[in-house]
């Protein structure tokens, strides 16, 4: 296993994601600016669609150009997203840097699940591609657990213009783990685990899309993006609709993102030995559980404490199944591509969630409508990977790391 590119991916993908899921922190002082809490929702709702919707463009350029430059272009246009906010917290100032402008930078590849887990795919075989994805995914969740608390601190402390501007300086920094965290990846190095690694970039789109399984994996992907951009957007404000101080929003944040690190590393380990659309389907399920049992609980610390770690065990569990069950299906070649279109679903699901908790919460003053919404949907999801026709796992003979 080259641990050395898995841990240098997963340390950055911690810096820069866990920048982008505390950005929920920032919703309150934002609106207080006099942008109010529907426009702010809308802004960082487009935020999610075009960090989804660069990950496949910028997916293809990696295949192409090769990672790394992607991964610099990425990180520089995410800090300065950032570092402008505060020059420009009017409606059309949000919608270009928090809308656009940083959330391409992380789509490009800062913060792109996409690019960084499709890096590490070319250097691990196949039968240890779900753990390191595993690994990978779970520097996000750290990433969450260590940055929301960071931000709440800063923003109690000093001001939500000083935070943004701690959080541009991360995302600068994240540009030097760069080539550490592809291996040195050069355009079109791969292990050629299937025959369809030799196809170009769009016949192997047109296939993908002909297949059922694939769509399957993209209706799943949907209902994730919509249920994890509700929570990390949302979650502060449903805290202070319940009642509860401003500081547990931040923890129950940063729990999440712990939990998460103990999922990821659970189910990327679980995927060299169970099917992947099986422990999708778990997954999805458990949240159905989750939500139902919050909402009918009092709404205490502990109630808020509880469920974040639950739900936060299959926060972000979902994308090792996923980046192995694309890997199966379509070899390593091409999985920034393929993921990425994924995450192109995921983040169009995330749009909505966003978008239509700030909504909701504006016209009936509480999120009890999205949260049903997203029972709803999880339970599609799971329903969604049932179908699905998993290869069996071919296993690899090792490459050294480059």
């Amino acid at each position: 296993m080259p641990w050395r590119v898995i841990v240098a991916a997963a340390v950055l993908i911690a810096v820069t994601t866990g920048l982008r899921q505390s950005l929920g922190l920032f919703v309150r002082p934002l609106a207080a600016t006099g942008a109010g809490i529907a426009f702010v929702s809308l802004a960082l709702a487009v935020g999610q669609f075009f960090w989804g919707a660069s990950q496949p463009v910028f997916g293809i350029l990696a295949d192409r150009v090769g990672a790394t430059r992607i991964l610099v272009i990425g990180g520089l246009l995410l800090a300065a997203g950032f570092a402008l906010t505060p020059w420009s917290p009017s409606p059309l100032g949000l919608l270009l840097t928090l809308g656009v402008l940083s959330a391409i930078g992380a789509g490009a590849g800062a913060a792109s699940f996409a690019i960084l887990i499709g890096a590490v795919a070319t250097h691990v075989p196949q039968q240890h591609r779900s753990f390191a994805s595993g690994v990978v995914n779970s520097g996000a969740s750290l990433g969450q657990f260590l940055m929301a608390p960071l931000a709440q601190f800063v923003i109690a402390g000093a001001s939500w213009q000083w935070a943004m501007w701690l959080l541009a300086a991360f995302a600068a920094a994240s540009t030097l783990l760069a080539r550490s965290a592809t291996g040195g990846r050069a355009a079109g190095d791969s292990h050629a685990a299937t025959p369809m690694d030799g196809l170009p970039v769009l016949d192997m789109l047109h296939t993908a899309f002909r297949d059922r399984s694939y769509c399957c994996l993209h209706v799943s992907l949907f209902a994730c993006g919509f249920h994890i951009a509700f929570l990390s957007t949302h979650l502060p404000n449903e805290v202070s609709i319940c009642g509860l101080p401003a500081s547990a929003a931040a923890n129950a944040l940063a729990l999440i993102g712990l939990l998460n690190v103990a999922g990821s590393l659970t189910f990327g380990w679980l995927g060299g030995r169970r099917p992947f659309k099986s422990l999708l389907a778990a997954l999805y399920g458990a949240r159905v559980v989750a939500i139902a049992a919050y909402l009918i609980a009092p709404k205490t610390l502990s109630t808020l404490y509880l469920f974040s770690a639950v739900i936060g065990f299959s926060w972000l569990a979902t994308i090792p199944s996923t980046a192995g069950l694309i890997g199966k299906l379509f070899g390593a070649r091409h999985l920034s591509t393929l993921l990425g279109m994924t995450m192109l679903t995921h983040q169009i699901g995330a749009f909505f969630g966003a978008w239509l908790g700030g909504i909701a919460v504006g016209v009936t003053g509480n999120y009890t409508t999205i949260w049903l919404s997203d029972m709803a949907l999880a339970v599609i999801a799971a329903a969604a990977n049932l179908p699905i026709r998993e290869p069996r796992q071919v296993v690899a003979a090792p490459t050294a790391a480059s």
